[in-house]
């Protein structure tokens, strides 16, 4: 249904476009009354398309292409893509990256999609600036993440439905973000864990299955 929506989202978007650009030679107030009312329709459709990718990333989440992986490796690109919008938000990133982490089973994709949603969640909880520590460990048969903010933190109320489809805090958002993370962590075979407190932070954990180490010949 989602695939049904977006073609003609599309061709609504592309006919806007060329409209706009028709009404961009008439210099006359009726011509920027109506380009006005045209950037109305274009921010809406865009948002529209959001919530039909992040519909569509909801879906597909348990469909992975799990490869053995370098956890750190994937996480350190992450840091690098989130890098600049940290320093625009005067947020410091400090890495705690365990050596000796066993090989784990990904899917890249879908993993980025679920670490970098914890990322940028972490960077609005911290609009005037703070720390968010990365931190991976390993014990038993399993490696962790650990994501730690110091923004404002998360209530109760909010706690008991984080990872309720279409349940969400900020306006206008689709409430699918954390759904979509945690469906992802769980078709790894893995879990995901939110411990947070109002004023102080939030720390998320992901637990992932590890490979058998080869034994030393």
């Amino acid at each position: 249904m989602a695939h049904e929506i977006k073609n003609p989202l599309s061709t609504i978007r592309l006919n806007i476009e060329l409209l706009a650009e028709d009404l961009e030679e008439v210099d006359l107030p009726q011509g920027r009354r109506a380009l006005r009312k045209i950037e109305v329709v274009q921010r809406e459709c865009s948002r529209l398309e959001e919530l039909l990718n992040d519909f569509l990333n909801f879906a597909r989440a348990h469909n992975l292409e799990l490869q053995p992986s370098d956890v750190n490796r994937e996480i350190r690109e992450i840091i690098e893509f989130f890098r600049p919008k940290a320093e625009e938000s005067k947020i410091e990133i400090i890495e705690y990256l365990a050596s000796d982490l066993p090989t784990v089973l990904l899917d890249r994709r879908s993993f980025h999609r679920a670490l970098l949603n914890l990322v940028l969640n972490a960077q609005q909880a911290m609009p005037d600036g703070g720390q968010l520590v990365i931190r991976t460990r390993s014990g038993g048969n399993e490696i962790a993440i650990d994501l730690i903010d110091t923004g404002f933190g998360i209530d109760e109320k909010t706690l008991s439905h984080l990872y309720d489809a279409f349940f969400s805090t900020k306006r206008g958002g689709s409430g699918l973000g954390l759904a979509t993370t945690r469906k992802i962590i769980q078709a790894h075979g893995g879990r995901i864990a939110v411990q947070s407190e109002l004023n102080c932070g939030t720390q998320f954990t992901i637990s992932l299955p590890s490979l058998p180490r080869l034994a030393e010949g």
